[in-house]
């Protein structure tokens, strides 16, 4: 009925709200079974049923039914406050019946819950798990809800008369490719940056361990993003464009994403050897960093931004470890202030977003709308100075005696100039994506003046 599993749902809550009950989660399990560690989480949780995503076709078929006359009874393996608390929410049901703390109401102990109540052939019953096949046997037919197709053959061989079949959605690469957000794989196109500036392109030993840390900051950014979508499921349900994501629409089950975090890191780490210890050091910096973000710094004003522009920042200085190539203090200088500018136009760009629909507060961040005016002010503040900083940069020692023709880098000012001041005005009139640095990367006039800058930058070496 539900496109999501209530227990994972109430699992992911209870650990954003308080992750040490992590520790617990195995006792709760050896002192009391399954039964138990249900209750546990359920007792400890809020869930919100209306922002579960729903199968709207099996509700449509069950509340079809009601209006015929019949019984609609809830039987589910979920604790039985969670499901009260979804019963009441739909209004399709005549009675529940759900795990309590001395047992779990799944495989046989639902058959015989169910046999007491109405006998031998006496109910219909719609499920989608391996254990429900007990619970077909003895029922008089059998509701098919996106099961396998080993549960769908497991079924004909044991002549279960079937009622009705409701698919199950499969996962497609381009869902898969959206949950790992593989477009903001662009943001770690910064790890080049070292070497691009040290005018070190040509050496394809420096080139390689670049394309290993690229690679290992995108597995390890995805992994991020899977739990970001996965700890901020509320959050994004009430976001207009947000509640399209994967996790939050249902689209992938939380466990599948448990598992698929666990592969990305491994996978990233395992890269990050390659690259070197250090490098391993720093990734798994990153890592930390970003898991304080998702789970308690992307609600503290300013620390947030703060935080994100450091982020981006730690990608230069990956590309450096990676390559043994020191980023200059003017490059450091100017990535924090830049950076800085990017992440307060998102939070700028999502307050705009919130206040359009009514919403004054973005769900999940510090940030009112009053704070509009002085974030914008902060952020475009921020973005000048990395313009002085490229201006002063320009004029040093450092430059002088780095590019061939120096001057012509003076060329880039004003068009960078007019970037940042183009990126402000985009965000000002609501244009601007959630993330800039990817907006900044794929609309077009913004890849005219990126093109024009790097013309620039090859005419000055």
């Amino acid at each position: 009925m539900l496109k999501t599993d209530l227990l994972f749902e109430s699992l992911v809550l209870l650990l954003k709200e308080n992750p040490l009950l992590a520790f617990f989660l195995p006792i709760w399990l050896l002192k009391g079974g399954k039964a138990n560690l249900k209750y546990q989480i359920a007792e400890r949780v809020e869930l919100d049923a209306k922002l579960i995503p729903l199968r709207n076709d099996l509700l449509e078929y069950i509340a079809e039914q009601r209006r015929s006359g019949r019984t609609i009874i809830l039987a589910t393996a979920t604790q039985e406050k969670l499901a009260k608390c979804m019963a009441d929410h739909l209004g399709v049901f005549d009675a529940v019946i759900a795990s309590d703390p001395e047992t779990n109401l799944k495989g046989q102990a639902k058959r015989q819950a169910l046999l007491s109540l109405f006998g031998e052939r006496g109910f219909d019953y719609a499920g989608n798990d391996h254990s429900d096949l007990e619970i077909w046997k003895h029922a008089n037919g059998a509701i098919l809800v996106g099961v396998s197709r080993r549960i769908l053959d497991q079924v004909k061989r044991s002549r279960i008369p079937v009622l009705a079949v409701f698919t199950k959605q499969e996962l497609s690469l381009r869902t898969c490719a959206r949950a790992l957000r593989i477009h903001q794989w662009t943001k770690n196109l910064l790890i080049f940056v070292p070497i691009i500036a040290a005018h070190q392109l040509a050496d394809l030993a420096l080139l390689l361990k670049n394309f290993l840390a690229f690679a290992a900051f995108s597995l390890c950014a995805s992994s991020v993003y899977l739990l970001n979508d996965m700890f901020d499921l509320a959050a994004d349900r009430q976001h207009p464009s947000k509640k399209k994501r994967p996790f939050a629409c249902g689209e992938i089950g939380l466990d599948t994403g448990a598992v698929a975090v666990t592969i990305l890191l491994a996978l990233a780490f395992s890269v990050a050897v390659q690259v070197g210890p250090e490098f391993l050091l720093l990734l798994l910096g990153y890592f930390i960093l970003t898991v304080l973000y998702t789970f308690k710094l992307k609600k503290v004003v300013l620390v947030d931004v703060m935080l994100l522009a450091s982020l981006y920042t730690m990608r230069v200085l990956g590309g450096g470890v990676a390559t043994g190539i020191q980023p200059s203090f003017w490059l450091l200088s100017f990535s924090m202030f830049l950076f800085l500018s990017l992440a307060m136009m998102k939070r700028c760009a999502e307050l705009m977003k919130m206040c359009q629909i009514g919403d004054g507060s973005p769900a999940g961040r510090g940030y009112i709308s009053s704070d509009l005016a002085t974030l914008s002010s902060l952020g475009i503040a921020s973005g000048y100075l990395s313009v002085l900083v490229l201006a002063l940069y320009l004029h040093s020692e450092h430059a002088l005696s780095s590019y061939s023709h120096p001057r012509v880098l003076w060329l880039v000012l004003p068009f960078y100039l007019y970037w940042i001041s183009r990126m402000w005005m985009a965000a000002a009139r609501g244009k601007m994506h959630d993330d800039p640095l990817v907006y900044a990367l794929t609309e077009r006039v913004n890849q005219w003046i990126w093109l024009l800058a790097v013309f620039l930058l090859i005419l000055g070496f």
